[in-house]
């Protein structure tokens, strides 16, 4: 169930309990939750291929929200999110800037996570008044090397763990090693502290639009990222098997302002998973810098 935005509510203690709200833009209503202090600029988190708002880590979230308002939303036609989802990243892009208006914003910030990550890029190219600075995690450019490929890698590991009864995020966002998985299912863990009110999972005609959008994505020419003047944080693993991790550093040689952070070590595409805490100091710090 979702509240609209101009309903009363109690401020949430963390993102196991946020209220899900809803606002309304040319006819789609968009689910979102809200969370942190009042105030500044807030901090717009884009969500993952198949991703909904019940796929962020609650600790990156909650990290975040200790200083900075955070919103974490579904994409159209994904979750609790009405409408059809596009098959575009720019689409994608327009319907986030929308979004972001319509809850009456004239400035945010942008964290972009894989397909995200995607849609982060093309915002800030083109509505550079609206973004402030932004955070790119396990993502590439388009046209990046590998990036075709992703739909693929996720319809087999999530094949083979179905024959194994496991959970596909082990094997696509993390490495095969003890600690890595030991993290993984930590995080697995995570995800099932909200129990009341949680998000749908993504419905498969949304799950094949958005394969259409990344493989147009990897298709396209490689994209001149210096038109993007804002400072961006640039995060990654350092054996992302979904986007190549290659790409994390070839956004950071692009983009004018980059900082790259050191890829973090036996990590895979869900690197800011795996290392929670290490991300958000990091993220808050160059969100307020």
């Amino acid at each position: 169930m979702s509240t609209p935005r101009n309903s009363p509510s109690s401020p949430a203690s963390s993102y196991k309990n946020a209220q899900t709200r809803t606002v309304s833009v040319h006819g789609t209503d968009f689910a979102y939750r809200e969370l942190g202090p009042e105030g500044g600029v807030p901090l717009i988190l884009l969500i993952h291929m198949a991703g909904a708002l019940e796929h962020w880590d609650p600790r990156i979230v909650d990290g975040l929200a200790a200083q900075r308002r955070v919103i974490t939303f579904d994409n159209r036609g994904v979750g609790e999110s009405s409408g059809s989802t596009p098959d575009t990243i720019e689409a994608m892009a327009r319907d986030t800037a929308l979004f972001v208006r319509a809850l009456g914003f004239e400035q945010v910030d942008l964290l972009g996570l894989s397909l995200g990550g995607f849609i982060a890029q093309v915002i800030a190219e083109e509505e550079p008044l609206l973004v402030r600075k932004v955070i790119l995690a396990g993502t590439g450019p388009a046209g990046g090397a590998g990036i075709v490929k992703v739909p693929s890698i996720a319809v087999k590991a999530t094949l083979k763990a179905g024959l194994a009864r496991r959970d596909p995020k082990l094997s696509l966002f993390f490495t095969e090693t003890a600690a890595s998985q030991q993290a993984g299912r930590a995080f697995l863990e995570r995800l099932k502290e909200r129990t009341h009110n949680r998000s749908k999972d993504i419905a498969l005609p949304s799950l094949l639009a958005q394969f259409k959008a990344v493989k147009q994505w990897g298709r396209q020419a490689p994209s001149d990222l210096s038109n993007i003047h804002q400072p961006v944080l640039v995060v990654n693993g350092d054996n992302d098997r979904m986007v190549p991790s290659h790409n994390t550093l070839d956004l950071a040689a692009r983009l004018p302002k980059a900082e790259l952070v050191p890829l973090y070590r036996d990590a895979g595409h869900g690197a800011v998973f795996q290392y929670p805490d290490e991300f958000v100091t990091r993220a808050l710090t160059f969100l307020r810098s």
